[in-house]
């Protein structure tokens, strides 16, 4: 097609030879499918670590700005009386914002002032972005030294986080679907004869918020994680239910001995390596979550439960033990520098280039992945390139 044009445009500069100072008429960009994100609900450890390690981060220093940037919104959210399901969601949204931008790229207190305000809106307990920068600056002032919303001095900071705020929910694929484990965490405690006042009750409440320090809540069900909370809850008073360990009503809550099993090592690592950075850990000696740790490795070596549950093997065959599990050197720690796996595709399997997200085409997203399927595979359709092979015989 564009030779015949360019044969066309010479025959007729040839006949006019005033057209030869005309300006050529560009060819039409080529179209581009736009990129379609999907939006996840759940995130597992595999594709959080995929994560991170195509970011490049250090993950000490992931876990230490994460433990930051919790404890902050934390400490925000209790000054400006915020409930528990705020709480819950701001740090779902710090987490998925986290997994997708490098630490390089903002101040972790930007990114949490930014959760909570989203958070805010998300579920109905609407702050202004001055009431939380406000809110922050005061923790740190005397009664006296403490200032109004209203002061000019948090315009600038009030107005980077309603810029970063489209990014928390580009990070999230615009899912406002949130999930609270307290509520089946109350409804658990009571089907097992506890009352909301009982000592275990209570343990277990506090250790569903520290729960949040991890990556277990957008990993996890929300059963999952309230049937982790109250056996931890447990153990730690030495006050064990037969019922609760056993699982026989797992299959009712729709999770399994793994899932709660990973739940639990996650918030023992917490407190064993972070217990002054949490609510229930300095309230028990740092050998008895120790004490704890060792029948439930007892436990998962017998049953053969894996560390990490839906993780996919790979093709690396060495193998090195983590806190007494066994997994590939290749899964535990991703090669830097890979694709990232939370980015776009697009149906022609193209990717953004990093850093030029919506440059080079739309980025689109949806809720529902059988949707965004079906869409793929028809657009898919028109990018095919086909080619044919030809046998010519020489008769010479």
């Amino acid at each position: 097609m564009h030779e015949s044009r360019a044969r066309r445009l010479s025959l007729e500069s040839a006949i006019d030879p005033g057209k030869q100072n005309e300006p050529a008429i560009p060819d039409p960009p080529p179209i581009h499918p736009s990129f379609i994100q999907v939006a996840k609900p759940y995130i597992l450890e595999q594709t959080i670590q995929d994560c991170i390690a195509a970011m490049g981060v250090n993950p000490l220093r992931e876990e230490a700005l994460r433990l930051q940037g919790v404890t902050w919104i934390d400490n925000v959210r209790r000054v400006l009386h915020l409930p528990i399901r705020t709480f819950n969601t701001a740090v779902v949204y710090y987490h998925k914002f986290r997994l997708s931008h490098p630490d390089i790229e903002y101040n972790y207190m930007d990114a949490a002032a930014a959760a909570l305000f989203t958070a805010c809106k998300i579920e109905d307990t609407l702050k202004k972005s001055r009431e939380i920068v406000c809110g922050a600056y005061n923790l740190k002032r005397s009664p006296a030294e403490q200032m109004s919303p209203d002061e000019q001095i948090f315009e600038v900071h009030s107005r980077g986080i309603i810029g970063l705020e489209r990014l928390m929910l580009e990070a999230s694929g615009f899912d406002f679907r949130t999930r609270h484990p307290q509520k089946p965490l109350i409804k658990l405690a009571r089907h097992y004869g506890l009352t909301q006042q009982s000592e275990i009750s209570r343990v277990a409440y506090r250790i569903s918020q520290d729960l949040y320090r991890t990556f277990a809540p957008i990993k996890q069900t929300t059963s999952t994680m309230a049937f982790a909370c109250l056996e931890l809850a447990g153990r730690l008073l030495n006050q064990r239910s037969e019922a609760v360990e056993s699982g026989v009503d797992y299959e009712q809550w729709r999770t399994s001995r793994e899932e709660v099993m990973e739940t639990l090592f996650d918030l023992l690592e917490l407190y064993t390596h972070q217990r002054g950075a949490t609510t229930v850990g300095p309230h028990f000696p740092p050998d008895r979550f120790l004490t704890v740790r060792i029948p439930l490795n007892q436990e998962a070596e017998a049953q053969s439960l894996p560390r990490y549950t839906h993780w996919a093997e790979r093709k690396d065959t060495s193998t090195k033990t983590i806190n007494g599990f066994k997994l590939s050197s290749k899964d535990a720690m991703p090669e830097k520098g890979g694709v990232h796996p939370l980015t776009p595709v697009a149906a022609n399997d193209d990717r953004p280039n990093p850093g030029e997200r919506g440059r080079d085409g739309a980025v689109r997203f949806m809720i529902d992945p059988e949707c965004a399927d079906a869409e793929k595979s028809k657009v898919m359709q028109y990018f095919k390139v086909e080619m044919e092979e030809y046998e010519v015989e020489d008769e010479r």
